[in-house]
C-alpha cells in the first residue's frame, strides 16, 4: 500500500436520484484532503430518476492510501447511496491495443494523435488479420502481431489474440478497421472495454460498397459512430458520433473520402473520451460528459 503523493484521481458515479449526493461527495474528498478540480453531473427525468457525476479531485501530501480511500468511500457514500462507481487515477497510464485489417486512416489518425502526445496512453500491441501495415506499426516501434483469420481457424485465433492481449495487460482494445466480426467469447473477456468504429449507413447500405449504394440512392448525410462493442453487431452504447452533409455534386470517391475523415475525429474524440474516463454506461447508452 502506496500513499498518495500528488495524484489526481477521477470519481464516476451512477445512482439513484435524491438530495444530496453532491454534498456527501464533497465532504467525504474534503475530510481526507481532497481538492475538487473539476464536476460534472445530469439528473433523468423523474420516471428513471437516476443521477450521474464526474468529478476530478487532487491529493496531495496525504498519508491515505488509495484502498483505505476507496474502502472507506465505499461504507460511507456508496453503500447508503447504492451507487456503481469507479475512481481511476491519474498516475496509471492506459495500455491501448489496436487491431486493424487494411484500411491504415484510422490507426494513422490514432498513432499520429498517440506520438504527438494528444493521446495519453500506451499502445503495447497491433493486431491484424492481415499484414499490410505492418511497416506502419514498425515506424512507430510498436510491436505487430499478423494473426490471419480464416472459417477454419477463426476460433483458435481469436484466442491467441485474447491470450496476447491479456499478457500485454491492457486495458482497452480499439478496433480501427478492424474488418471481422468478434464473438461472444472474446467480447466477454474485454466488456465495455472494446471501442468500434463504422459508417453511419447501417443498417441501410450494409454490405462490402456502402458508399456506392448510398451514392446510387442519393443520400444527402454521410457520418460515422464510435461504441462500445456488444454481442449485438454494431448496437453497442454510442460514444460519440458525427455527420457531413453531401449533395448530387459530390461523386462515389468524394464520399469515401468524406466519410474517412470522418471516422477518423468520430473514433478519436471517442478514444479520448474513454481515456480520460469521461463515459459512463448505463444500459445500452452512455452519458459522456
Amino acid at each position: 500500500m502506496h500513499p498518495y503523493t500528488d495524484i489526481t484521481g477521477r470519481l464516476l458515479i451512477c445512482c439513484p436520484d435524491r438530495p444530496g449526493i453532491v454534498a456527501g461527495v464533497s465532504q467525504f474528498l474534503y475530510s481526507h484532503g481532497a481538492n475538487i478540480l473539476d464536476a460534472s453531473q445530469h439528473s433523468t427525468d423523474p420516471r428513471e430518476g437516476l443521477f450521474f457525476m464526474r468529478m476530478v479531485f487532487h491529493l496531495e501530501n496525504t498519508s491515505i492510501s488509495r484502498e483505505q480511500l476507496e474502502a472507506d468511500f465505499r461504507e460511507k457514500v456508496a453503500l447508503p447511496r447504492h451507487m456503481e462507481w469507479r475512481i481511476d487515477y491519474t498516475d496509471h497510464r492506459k495500455r491501448m491495443a489496436i487491431m486493424v485489417s487494411r484500411y491504415d486512416h484510422c490507426i494513422m489518425e490514432l498513432l499520429w494523435r498517440w506520438r504527438s502526445g494528444e493521446l495519453e496512453v500506451d499502445i503495447p500491441v497491433v493486431i491484424s488479420n492481415h499484414n499490410d501495415l505492418q511497416k506502419l506499426a514498425a515506424d512507430f516501434d510498436i510491436p505487430f502481431h499478423y494473426l490471419p483469420v480464416t472459417a477454419q481457424n477463426k476460433a483458435q485465433q481469436e484466442q491467441q489474440a485474447i491470450t496476447l492481449l491479456q499478457q500485454q495487460q491492457v486495458d482497452f482494445i480499439v478496433l480501427a478497421r478492424y474488418m471481422q466480426i468478434l464473438s461472444p467469447d472474446f467480447v466477454k473477456e474485454f466488456p465495455g472495454r472494446i471501442i468500434n468504429i463504422h459508417h453511419s449507413f447501417l443498417p441501410a447500405f450494409a454490405g462490402a460498397r456502402p458508399y456506392l449504394n448510398a451514392y446510387t440512392r442519393g443520400v444527402k448525410l454521410i457520418g460515422a459512430t464510435a461504441h462500445y462493442v456488444t454481442n449485438d453487431l454494431d448496437e453497442g452504447p454510442i460514444i460519440e458520433q458525427d455527420v457531413a452533409r453531401v449533395s448530387h455534386k459530390h461523386a462515389v470517391d468524394d464520399l469515401v473520402l468524406l466519410g474517412r475523415d470522418i471516422e477518423r475525429q468520430v473514433l478519436t474524440r471517442a478514444v479520448k473520451a474513454h481515456i480520460e474516463d469521461r463515459v459512463i454506461v448505463h444500459g445500452n447508452k452512455t452519458i459522456v460528459f
